[in-house]
């Protein structure tokens, strides 16, 4: 499918508001379905209410790329429920109108030049870029929320 394109992929895990929780940057050429549950592996734990941190998010959303039947049992395994699209399905599927989080997400990733189009040819440094750009992200929510109080 892939095995001739070059360049790197972002995947991209984030909160329902569109707060980056783990990323990760592959090969242009690696499927998408094999970074599935290493990336929902990588979640940190959320603090804040007394008792045990929450791990894991509840569902998870995705598109028809991420879609495979040892994946959707591996997550219900952790107690999250897979929302996937099937692949080929129909474009209604509904997933649209919560998936566009992760969209604007990758978007405002994507205005930082440097992720836009890789320049580095070594992985560590463009994976730093990637966390900075992350970090970025979040600092700004914090900003925002910080202005309507």
């Amino acid at each position: 499918m892939d095995r001739g394109r070059r360049g790197s992929k972002h995947h991209l895990i984030t909160c329902g508001a569109g707060n980056p929780l783990a990323a990760l940057t592959t090969a242009a050429n690696v499927n998408d379905v094999t970074q599935t549950i290493g990336l929902v592996d990588q979640i940190p734990s959320v603090r804040g209410k007394r008792g045990r941190a929450r791990r894991r998010p509840s569902r998870l959303l995705g598109d028809g790329a991420y879609h495979s039947r040892r994946d959707r049992l591996a997550l219900r395994a952790r107690g999250i429920q897979p929302r996937i699209a099937k692949p080929k399905s129909r474009h209604g599927s509904g997933l649209g109108r919560e998936r566009w989080v992760i969209e604007r997400t990758f978007s405002w990733l994507h205005q930082y030049r440097r992720l836009r189009i890789r320049y580095e040819r070594r992985e560590d440094i463009h994976e730093a870029f990637l966390a900075i750009g992350c970090g970025l992200i979040c600092f700004k929510a914090l900003v925002r929320a910080d202005a309507l109080c």
